[in-house]
């Protein structure tokens, strides 16, 4: 991986002067939540990329996989007077900022290079505001996988489940072996990533899109959101005890060690995996959640400029440049465990769960069923996001029975519009 990516960071270096980057002078203050080991690793491609352009990083790093912190540290920063100088940020966000109009215009830069033939709708929605751009996309997550340690399976003569039953099945069959059957970490953020892919396994994109998107009372709190949430308990009857405050990185690290057989998580955990010098269908296991297949919920992580003055304007148009080359987009994506934002990228250098992703992605932007992640900010803004939390994680934790749950989910979601 190591001689891949130096590779790699030298072709991204020779497309930024042959397609007529300017080199410029500057530094770039950049805010983000990528602290685990593939994310900072990751990261790092696009550090030296614009090192080697003659811009300097300074990193401002905030712990927190969901982002919560770094927007909350972002928010004392803009008050102050004092932004930085670009911003990892998702869905909501970007246009809660946008319609404060403190951020850049990166039209010159889009319009240069075409930006609006190469990016998803679906993305856009968020890379745009009022018609202008203002944020780059980085990558494409989605939320509805489950990964799973392939030794332990084929131990125990688990094939990989193909319906939500045969998945139920395939975690009871280990937790009676003595092993954690599901790894996961007790934060409201990672319980509604793993309802992203329940609700959808329930009801397919249509439900999902009632629910989630259009905010559909009859929806919130009808017989399939009832049964998304009996669902959650399943899950949570394999969970083992200690999980309560434990990071996702955490959690995929179980799988990998082979302490626990799955985890539900977004394509950020392959990253790790992949640090750990896993193979996949060597070592690890990457599928749908079972019962959506074809579907795709996914997150967009973008780096949002803010307006800090026309001196530093020369460093974030390369920066954007940068983060919107093809080169970028594929080493910076095999890295991270996501797929590129531009559809034009080839899937050569991606491995084979990286390929079927890819794959997805194309065919559920054509097929209309690209569906913004509610766990992720992507279905609605950030208000009512956090009261579909509180519902999910009083559930998860057994205050709240599935029928109190969806009743509970429709007030939360009414008093937060």
């Amino acid at each position: 991986m190591r001689g891949y990516l130096g590779k790699t960071m030298k072709a991204v270096a020779v497309l930024a002067l042959t397609t007529g980057v300017a080199r410029a002078e500057g530094s770039v203050e950049v805010l983000h939540w990528w602290t685990s080991g593939g994310e900072a690793a990751a990261l790092n491609v696009l550090k030296q990329d614009l090192q080697k352009e003659g811009i300097s990083w300074k990193d401002m790093p905030v712990a927190g996989g969901g982002g919560e912190q770094a927007m909350t540290v972002l928010r004392a920063r803009v008050t102050a007077g004092d932004p930085p100088t670009a911003v990892q940020m998702l869905g909501y966000d970007i246009l809660d900022w946008a319609k404060q109009g403190v951020l850049a215009n990166l039209d010159a830069v889009a319009k240069k290079d075409n930006w609006d033939a190469v990016v998803p709708d679906a993305i856009k929605k968020f890379s745009k505001y009022d018609g202008h751009w203002i944020a780059v996309p980085v990558d494409v997550h989605s939320t509805n996988w489950v990964w799973a340690n392939k030794h332990v399976l084929d131990s125990l003569g688990i094939a990989q489940p193909k319906t939500w039953d045969d998945f139920i099945a395939a975690m009871q069959k280990v937790k009676d072996a003595g092993k954690i059957a599901l790894a996961m970490g007790g934060q409201p953020w990672q319980e509604a990533t793993m309802f992203d892919g329940v609700v959808l396994s329930v009801g397919g994109p249509e439900f999902y899109k009632k629910a989630f998107i259009d905010l559909d009372p009859a929806a919130l709190g009808g017989p399939q959101m009832v049964e998304a949430f009996k669902r959650m308990g399943q899950l949570r009857s394999f969970v083992d005890p200690n999980f309560s405050g434990r990071d996702w990185n955490l959690a995929s690290a179980m799988v990998i060690k082979g302490d626990a057989a799955f985890q539900m998580m977004g394509d950020w955990a392959k990253g790790e995996f992949l640090r750990a010098n896993q193979k996949p269908g060597v070592d690890f296991e990457c599928f749908r959640t079972p019962g959506t297949e074809g579907d795709v919920t996914f997150n967009s992580d973008q780096f949002v400029m803010f307006k800090v003055g026309k001196a530093q304007q020369p460093a974030q148009d390369a920066m954007a440049e940068a983060v919107m080359s093809p080169a970028f987009q594929s080493s910076f994506n095999v890295v991270k465990g996501s797929v590129p934002a531009r559809t034009d990228v080839p899937d050569t250098a991606f491995d084979a769960c990286g390929k079927m992703a890819m794959a997805q992605l194309k065919a559920a932007d054509k097929n209309g069923t690209l569906l913004g992640s509610m766990a992720h900010g992507h279905a609605n803004p950030a208000a009512v996001k956090n009261a579909i939390y509180d519902v999910v994680t009083a559930n998860f934790n057994g205050q709240y029975s599935a029928e109190q749950a969806a009743k509970e989910l429709v007030k939360a979601v009414a008093l937060a519009q």
